[in-house]
């Protein structure tokens, strides 16, 4: 018996549609509804009051929902709109015109976070390639991380094949060296069991549209406390002021505090719909959530294998998040079909389909899955 699917009745989209598509937009809770009923019934009775009555604290207190899933501890997480914001924040807290001035990365990285390191005139990037298109050779990494190396950013879960990077390691030579490290935990955060301060990550970014069940707008960032005293971010605004509602001119004195890093008005609607998937997870527990995603990907793997496709995720647990990216042969229109099919998948150009079951997803899903995808690809073949 899978005590997980228990939680089924709590996703109604789950009634209808065979869900494979967590990785990319988590199901939304049921009790979400609630939530931002709740939002529209404060602003329509509470009005502006309603700042002073939760929502100006909305992006810690929600932040310390997150907090209990990653490892950080009260007040150490912030929300904001979306990682790009996220890491403008993170890079603001860096002078790139000195010595060290390097920017270490990987080239499969989420192209977002490498836009923004892209566009920093003073920074020196260096983005270690792939050798097979699905992972990044730790020991390149090591390598390319120095005493000229500032800032180490790099994604815990790589989007396109799910290979996990080994952040313990990473973070350990970033700190030899005296760089820091920033690690977008987007792909990882929920599925895959992750405590910041244990791995002692300097920074840590994240978005609650996938595994979270959390809904779009509303990312997430943390900071190590130890960090703070020391970190003025120039992308900045009202709300990091230590006394926001001061309305003081002239340059910005920080809040002593995690709010240092805010910048303009929260998305608080957004935070309303964010909440219960965070809640859900918490209490379900990140262990038992990856216990059950390697049965159900290793499954996968064997499914697809005897359907005669190659796989483009690692096979080794420890290496493999909580997608399977199978190369399928006109992956693309056989993902527009399987949609039409009320089967929801995903395909990106140079992986395959990515596949990702969830703890609400059925064994026979994961079945039912695998023979869709045969039966279109054989009929794409013969067309």
């Amino acid at each position: 018996m899978d005590d997980l699917l228990s939680w089924r009745r709590e996703f109604p989209i789950l009634e209808k549609t065979l869900y494979m598509i967590s990785h990319s937009l988590g199901a939304m809770p049921r009790r979400t509804r609630v939530r931002l009923n709740e939002f529209a019934d404060t602003w329509a009775t509470r009005g502006i009051r309603a700042w002073e009555e939760g929502w100006w604290d909305m992006p810690i207190t929600t932040g310390n929902l997150i907090g209990k899933i990653i490892g950080a501890g009260p007040g150490e997480v912030m929300m904001t709109q979306n990682v790009s914001i996220c890491q403008a924040i993170v890079l603001s807290c860096f002078d790139f015109s000195k010595r060290r001035n390097k920017i270490v990365s990987e080239s499969m990285n989420f192209p977002s976070n490498l836009y923004n390191f892209h566009n920093l005139p003073q920074a020196r990037l260096v983005t270690v390639p792939t050798g097979d298109g699905m992972t990044i050779s730790l020991e390149r990494m090591l390598e390319a991380i120095d005493e000229k190396t500032a800032l180490v950013a790099v994604s815990h879960v790589l989007f396109r094949s799910s290979f996990v990077q080994d952040l313990a390691e990473l973070t350990r030579r970033a700190h030899e060296v005296g760089a820091m490290i920033c690690a977008d935990v987007y792909q990882s955060a929920g599925t895959v069991p992750l405590d910041v301060r244990a791995l002692g990550v300097d920074f840590a970014t994240g978005g609650s549209v996938k595994w979270l069940c959390g809904g779009p707008g509303a990312g997430y960032l943390y900071v190590r406390r130890d960090l703070w005293p020391h970190l003025e971010p120039r992308m900045t605004g009202w709300s990091a002021h230590k006394r926001p509602f001061a309305f003081e001119d002239g340059p910005i004195e920080y809040a002593d505090d995690m709010s240092r890093f805010l910048n303009g008005t929260p998305n608080v609607p957004a935070m309303y719909s964010a909440m219960s998937g965070y809640e859900i997870v918490g209490e379900i527990g990140v262990e038992r959530i990856r216990a059950k995603s390697l049965r159900q990907t290793r499954r996968l793997i064997e499914l697809a294998r005897e359907a005669g496709f190659a796989i483009r995720s690692r096979e080794r647990d420890d290496q493999r998040g909580g997608v399977v990216v199978i190369d399928v042969p006109d992956g693309y229109e056989v993902t527009k079909e399987l949609a039409r099919r009320d089967v929801l998948v995903d395909f990106r150009p140079g992986a395959g389909i990515r596949v990702a079951p969830h703890f609400y997803t059925t064994d026979d899903e994961v079945e039912e899955t695998i023979r869709a995808v045969k039966e279109l690809a054989g009929l794409a073949a013969r067309a």
